[in-house]
């Protein structure tokens, strides 16, 4: 039997090692980065919220105007097919449309390429390893590079345009920080590479509002206040606002809630999680394994 532990793909209705996974070099997914994907963590054995990042990928897809000839019930069968058959019981499982390749090489209409969809996972994946968020995580606010603005590419389709995620990260690892978040051109926090941002303003829990991914984790942290009663805000967030919150903290698929305690210069809780953050990350956990929210993966066995 092919061992899959390492990651599994399908594609085309065939699950095979994610090494052995390619598309074609004309592909415009690669090309012209034309895609648009969605990603569902596997906890514990089961999808968490699956039917919720299904429902985000069918209006990205949407969105983008992809056609890929398959309903949600047989994404989530692949989906299950593929994690089975890797084994993983922690998985970062990801699901794309891809545009595909013209039909006549060198064709630049998009209404002629062949869509495609196929599907990877690998061992869960933390957007920001546990013991780096133990010993006190860092973010760096991109000075060289602003958000792409959402009317040159929709944020709330999730895309692979990571050209200001990339510039971003080269300026954060060159200054010594763990990741980047990035501000619009009316210098208001947005988003950072895989994860949406918060910030803690007296009694208030606010995230901003436009130029971002309406995240699922981001959705879930929101349900959690509502849980906890703490008051929450989805609003525009001036940098110097956000610089000068009683906490920050991120958001992702890749660790659930993420404590800051460094941006820039700026120390955070004296280089210690604050409370907040603390009580949402365990409930975040907390919401991963109930019932509800999982879907069972049908291992072998």
């Amino acid at each position: 039997m092919t061992d899959l532990s390492a990651g599994a793909a399908w594609m085309a209705g065939r699950i095979l090692p994610i090494a052995e996974a390619k598309i074609g070099v004309t592909d415009w997914a690669l090309t012209h980065s034309d895609t648009v994907y969605d990603v569902v963590p596997v906890v514990g054995g089961a999808f968490f919220r699956l039917p919720d990042y299904l429902a985000r990928f069918r209006a990205s897809v949407q969105a983008g105007r992809f056609e890929i000839g398959m309903e949600d019930a047989e994404i989530a069968a692949a989906l299950s097919s593929m994690v089975a058959a890797s084994g993983l019981r922690d998985a970062y499982c990801a699901m794309v449309a891809a545009r595909g390749t013209p039909r006549v090489p060198g064709d630049r209409d998009p209404r002629n390429c062949r869509n495609h969809f196929y599907a990877w996972a690998v061992p869960y994946v933390h957007v920001i390893k546990p013991e780096v968020i133990a010993a006190g995580a860092s973010v760096w606010i991109a000075k060289m590079v602003r958000r792409i603005p959402p009317d040159s590419v929709n944020p709330r389709a999730k895309n692979y345009h990571w050209g200001d995620f990339t510039a971003g990260l080269f300026e954060a690892k060159e200054a010594g920080f763990e990741t980047v978040l990035l501000c619009d051109h009316a210098g208001h926090v947005a988003e950072g590479p895989g994860f949406n941002a918060f910030a803690v303003i007296g009694d208030r829990v606010v995230t901003p509002e436009t130029g971002v991914l309406e995240g699922i984790t981001r959705r879930t942290v929101l349900e959690i206040c509502a849980e906890l009663g703490l008051a929450t805000e989805i609003r525009p967030l001036p940098l110097e606002e956000f610089m000068a919150a009683d906490e920050v903290f991120l958001s992702s698929s890749g660790g659930g809630v993420l404590p800051i305690t460094r941006v820039d210069d700026r120390i955070f809780g004296n280089g210690v999680a604050g409370p907040v953050a603390r009580q949402l990350h365990a409930r975040y956990w907390d919401w991963t394994r109930r019932p509800e929210h999982r879907t069972p993966v049908p291992y072998p066995g």
